[in-house]
C-alpha cells in the first residue's frame, strides 16, 4: 500500500508575477509538485500593466517625438499626428502577446495546479484559498505590492490615477499633475508631454530621480522643461486636492509658500505598500510596514517559507525580482543555499535619452565613506553625437583608488543596451583599465564609455 504524502504539494507559490512565476516553473521542472495561487490577473504587474505594456507606450512616444524632429534632417514631418485609441490598442496587444492572459493554461501544461483567489495562512504549512485547504512543505510568497491612498487632504473626494490605471483613460488629459519624481514618474511625464498634455511633476527632494546621481536629475529636469514644457516642482509637497468641476485643484507647499494649480487629472506614483494581508501571523512570518523580513537566502522567520519581489522591498527592478525567484527555487530544491547578487544589477529609465545605471552612485560612496575617483564624458565628445545631432547626455564612471569600477551611469540613446558592458565589468570586479583597453566600434555611442574609462585609467 502506497504511503500517503505528508503534504498536498512540495511547494505552493503565492503570486504569479516575475518572482512567483520563476519559482513555480523552476521547481515544477525539477519534478516537484507545485501549486500557484493568484489573487488578480495571472502574470502579475510586469506583464499586465507594468514594464511591458508601459514600455510599449513609451516606445510609441519616442518614435512620435523622433519623427517630429525629422524636419531638421530634411524630412517633411510637420503634419504628423496620432490616434489615441489606436495607441492604447497597441499597448493592449503587446500585453496580450506576453501570454499573461493565457498563462493559467500554460502553467497547467507544466504540471502546476493553479488557483485564482486570496490565499490565507491557517498554520505554517496550511493555507486556504476559495474555502479550499491546501498544505505544502515549502512556500514562496511573491504577492508584490499595491497602491494605497496618499495622505493629502481631500484625496478621498477625487478620482485620482495610479500607474495601474493611468493608461485606462479613453482620452488624453489636457493637463496632468504627477506626484513623485521617480523613474516611473519621469517616464510618464515625458510620454504625456510628448503627446501634448501639459504636465506638472512634483518631488519632495531637491531634484528629480533622487536615487540617481545628481547630474542625472539635473539634466532630465532641464530636458523636460525646455523640450517638453513640463513644469518641474522640486522641493514641493502636495498638501491638498479638491474636485473643481471636471478637474482637480492641487495645492502644494514650495519654499514655505502654498501654491495651487488646476489640472484635468492627478497621477500619484508614490504610496505603494507590500501586499502582506495573508494571515502571516498564523505562519509565524515576521513583517512590518516595509514588507516581509527575510534573511540573505530569502527565508522568512519561518525557514520553509521564502519571500521575493516587492513584498520584501518596493524599490526593486524586475530583473532583480526575477533573480530572487530563481534564488528562492534553488534554495528550496538544494541543500547548498545561494544569495541574490545585488551589487551589479542594472537600472533603466525609459526616457529619451535613456538613463541606465549600475553599482554604486556617488551618494552611495559618500554614505559608505569610500574614497573614489569619478570621470564624466559628455556625449558631445564623440563623433556619433555629431551624425545624430544629439548631445544631451553623458557617461559617468566611479572607481576606487585602485581603479576597480564601483558604479556607472549612462544618459544616452540606447543607454539600456550600453550599460551591460559596465555591468559585466562591475560583476567581475574589473579595473577601469580593462574597460578602456577594450576596442569600441567607431561611431557608436559606446565610445563615450571608452573615453570615460580612459580618464580614470
Amino acid at each position: 500500500m502506497a504511503r500517503k504524502a505528508k503534504f498536498d504539494y512540495d511547494l505552493i507559490v503565492i503570486g504569479s508575477g516575475s518572482a512567483g512565476n520563476t519559482s513555480a516553473l523552476l521547481t515544477a521542472h525539477a519534478g516537484k509538485k507545485v501549486a500557484l495561487i493568484e489573487a488578480n490577473e495571472f502574470g502579475g504587474e510586469s506583464s499586465n500593466w507594468g514594464d511591458i505594456p508601459t514600455s510599449a507606450v513609451l516606445q510609441v512616444a519616442h518614435l512620435y517625438d523622433e519623427i517630429k524632429r525629422g524636419a531638421k534632417f530634411g524630412l517633411r514631418s510637420s503634419m504628423l499626428s496620432y490616434n489615441y485609441p489606436s495607441l492604447f490598442a497597441w499597448r493592449d496587444k503587446v500585453a496580450k502577446r506576453t501570454g499573461a492572459s493565457d498563462s493559467k493554461k500554460y502553467y497547467q501544461k507544466q504540471g502546476i495546479d493553479t488557483f485564482n483567489g486570496l490565499a490565507h495562512f491557517l498554520s505554517p504549512n496550511e493555507i486556504t484559498v476559495n474555502r479550499t485547504h491546501l498544505t505544502a512543505e515549502n512556500f514562496v510568497i511573491a504577492t508584490g505590492s499595491h497602491f494605497v491612498s496618499p495622505d493629502f487632504l481631500g484625496i478621498d473626494t477625487i478620482d485620482y490615477l495610479t500607474p495601474k490605471t493611468i493608461f485606462e483613460q479613453k482620452r488624453l488629459p489636457k493637463s496632468l499633475f504627477i506626484v513623485g519624481g521617480s523613474s516611473m514618474a519621469v517616464e510618464y511625464a515625458q510620454a504625456f508631454a510628448t503627446f501634448g498634455t501639459k504636465v506638472y511633476i512634483s518631488e519632495v527632494s531637491s531634484r528629480l530621480l533622487p536615487d540617481e546621481d545628481q547630474e542625472v536629475g539635473e539634466l532630465m529636469e532641464k530636458l523636460l522643461e525646455t523640450d517638453k514644457g513640463v513644469t518641474c516642482l522640486t522641493q514641493s509637497q502636495v498638501t491638498r486636492v479638491e474636485q473643481r468641476g471636471l478637474g482637480v485643484k492641487v495645492s502644494f507647499n514650495r519654499g514655505g509658500v502654498t501654491k495651487t494649480v488646476q489640472v484635468d487629472q492627478l497621477l500619484t506614483t508614490t504610496n505603494r505598500t507590500p501586499s502582506t494581508d495573508l494571515g502571516l501571523e498564523n505562519a509565524s512570518v515576521r513583517y512590518n510596514s516595509t514588507g516581509i523580513e527575510v534573511n540573505e537566502y530569502l527565508q522568512t522567520s519561518a525557514r520553509h517559507i521564502y519571500a521575493a519581489g516587492t513584498v520584501i522591498d518596493n524599490n526593486q527592478p524586475t530583473n532583480v525580482i526575477l533573480q530572487q525567484g530563481q534564488v528562492a527555487a534553488h534554495n528550496i530544491l538544494r541543500k547548498e543555499k545561494i544569495k541574490p547578487q545585488y551589487h551589479a544589477s542594472p537600472r533603466i529609465t525609459y526616457t529619451h535619452p535613456e538613463i541606465a545605471s549600475v553599482g554604486l552612485t556617488e551618494n552611495d560612496c559618500i554614505k559608505r565613506d569610500l574614497h573614489v575617483s569619478t570621470a564624466l564624458t559628455p556625449l558631445s565628445m564623440i563623433p556619433r553625437s555629431n551624425t545624430s545631432d544629439f548631445t544631451d547626455g553623458f557617461v559617468k564612471l566611479i572607481a576606487d583608488k585602485k581603479g576597480q569600477l564601483l558604479g556607472a551611469t549612462i544618459v544616452a540613446p540606447h543607454a539600456g543596451e550600453m550599460i551591460h558592458e559596465l555591468t559585466l565589468a562591475i560583476h567581475h570586479n574589473m579595473n577601469v583599465k580593462d574597460v578602456a583597453s577594450a576596442p569600441h566600434a567607431f561611431l557608436s555611442w559606446s565610445e563615450a564609455v571608452r573615453l570615460a574609462a580612459n580618464k580614470l585609467a
